[in-house]
This record gives C-alpha cells, structure tokens and sequence, in this order.
C-alpha cells in the first residue's frame, strides 16, 4: 500500500512540477535574499508580463469592454498601468515622470483616453520603458521616507504600489475570462 501511495505521490509530482515551474518563471527571477529594490524590480517585471500578454491575447474589439457602466473598460485599465508606470513607478523609487507628463491626475484622465489596441499596446512599451529606467537606476541611499510618495518609507511604498499593481492585473485577467479570453500563462 505504501509504495502505491509512493508511487502515486511521484507520479503526481512528475506531472504537476513543470506546470508549478513554468507558472513561477518569467523575466523577473529574483532571489528573496536579494535586497528589496531588486525584488520589487522583479514583481514588477512579472506583473509587467502578464499585463502584455493579456493586452496582447484580449481583442481590440473588446478593448471597449466594461462589466458595468461606472466601470473602467479593458483600454482605460491598461491605460491607468501606462500612467501608473509613467508616473507612480518612478517617483516609487525617488524617480521622475518623463517631462512631458505633467500634472498627474490630468495626464491620467488624457491616458485613459487612449482605446486603440495598437496605440494602447505602444504606450504600454513606452511607459514600461521609462519605469524599467527608473527601476534599474535605483540608488538605495535615496529611496529614504522624505524622496517618496506620502513620506513614507520604502517598504510601505513596495507595498503600495506593487499591491495596487497587482489589483489592476486582477481586474484584467477577471475583464478577459468574461469576455471568453484565457489568460496566456494558465491552463
């Protein structure tokens, strides 16, 4: 009975062990022992992933989309990503929008503005761009509470911004099951 059981065990984990690593993999492996500027790099690199692949596999038909009236469509929550990544990703990190940017709300609402899947995905490259910059040129010794959003301290900024982040992707993967998209990366 035993070695049934066994047996049984690692067939099951033959079969599940390529599927549980090919779900954790992406661009962005990072240690967890590696300091937190290069995590949060990392989560946000496979955030950045997964919100490609889903502006990639939902149809530009459906970027109009929205579950409900007082709701954001498909093309406004990846163009709020675009303003996010312009804006809130760099000053995260004691970075800056790009000049042309401007006052943040208003240049949030011109985003959102944006609903061609071809120029929402352009703005998605361009905007993660300038993130990834400010990502990569991190300097820990500036990421102290009075060079970040609200004074606050870089951990709780971490958490802010990758949670809101990863609160968008949750929106996008439930907007594209609803309208009949499987996301890429699942089965």
């Amino acid at each position: 009975m035993v070695r049934v059981i066994t047996g049984f065990v690692v067939a099951i984990g033959s079969v599940l062990t390529p599927h549980i690593a090919l779900a954790q993999r992406s661009g962005a492996d990072v240690a967890v022992t590696a300091p937190l500027e290069r995590q949060y790099a990392g989560d946000l690199t496979a955030l950045h992933d997964k919100v490609l692949a889903l502006a990639d596999a939902i149809p530009a038909d459906k970027y109009s989309w929205r579950p409900a009236n007082d709701v954001r469509t498909v093309a406004e929550v990846l163009m709020h990503i675009v303003g996010e990544w312009f804006y809130l990703c760099p000053v995260s990190v004691a970075g800056k929008p790009p000049e042309e940017f401007g006052a943040p709300a208003e240049a949030m609402r011109k985003l959102e503005r944006i609903a061609i899947k071809a120029e929402v995905l352009s703005q998605l490259a361009t905007s993660w761009a300038h993130c990834r910059a400010a990502l990569e040129a991190v300097d820990p010794g500036k990421l102290i509470p009075d060079s970040l959003p609200a004074r606050m301290g870089f951990p709780r900024v971490v958490l802010l911004v990758s949670g809101d982040q990863h609160e968008h992707l949750g929106q996008l993967i439930a907007y594209a099951r609803s309208i009949g998209v499987k996301p890429p990366w699942s089965n």
